[in-house]
Formats: structure tokens, sequence, C-alpha cells
């Protein structure tokens, strides 16, 4: 059996090398390839995340972020005028760039809460 240790960390950025954290308790950096993380394309900067690490030989086994993130829509496409009365969705993009489906009354600048499991939305943000 082998002992996983979840620790602390902040996402700082990306580049050719992998994605980029930062241990939150001794400030040690680390890159780690897109295919660790569990939902890469809702990674903002600052983002807090836990790396699972195989503790005894120090391998990283994957990234995870939080169940929700709060993100803002950069981009939505316009309501169609009576789509209204079923749950009806259009495409919004959020400020990571990813593309996800959201109900009609959202609208650029909204802030929204997002499910990084499924990618789904769940509510606006006051």
């Amino acid at each position: 059996t082998a002992r996983v240790e979840r620790r602390p960390h902040q996402f700082l950025y990306k580049d050719d090398m992998g994605y980029h954290f930062m241990n939150a308790s001794t400030y040690e950096q680390i890159a780690i390839q897109e295919d660790l993380i569990n939902a890469p394309k809702f990674l903002k900067d600052g983002q807090e995340v836990e790396i699972l690490f195989h503790a005894e030989e120090e391998k990283v086994l994957g990234c995870e972020l939080p169940q929700h993130v709060i993100m803002t829509v950069t981009q939505a496409d316009p309501g169609v005028k009576g789509n209204t009365a079923t749950n009806a969705t259009k495409n919004a993009v959020v400020e990571t760039g990813a593309t996800i489906q959201v109900p009609m009354f959202i609208e650029q600048d909204e802030v929204i809460k997002i499910n990084t499991v499924d990618g789904s939305y769940v509510e606006r943000v006051k």
C-alpha cells in the first residue's frame, strides 16, 4: 500500500514546462503536466488546489481543484427570446477561456459558480 498525502498549493502560471504551483507553507515550486490536473481549464492565477503526492517517493500523483470555483463571464451569447420556457442554455466563456453552458439569463461580466467535476454551471454569485 502507498501512503498518499494531500498538500495545499497555489497555482502560479503555465508555460511550455507545464503548470507551475507553489507549496503554501514551504514556498517550494513544482511543475505538473496537464494530464495530472482534474480540471486545468478552470485554473486561474492564485487558485488554491490540493496536490496528491506519493509520500515515500515524493512523486506527484494528481492535482485537484476545489469542487466549485467562482469565475467571471467574459463573453456570453445573447439569449434568444422565447427560449425561456424550457431549461434552455447558451455558451459562455469564463475568464480562463473555458466555454461552458449557462442559463439564458446569464450575461457578460456576471460572476458564476462552476462545478469543476463536470464543468457545469451551478449558480449566479451575488
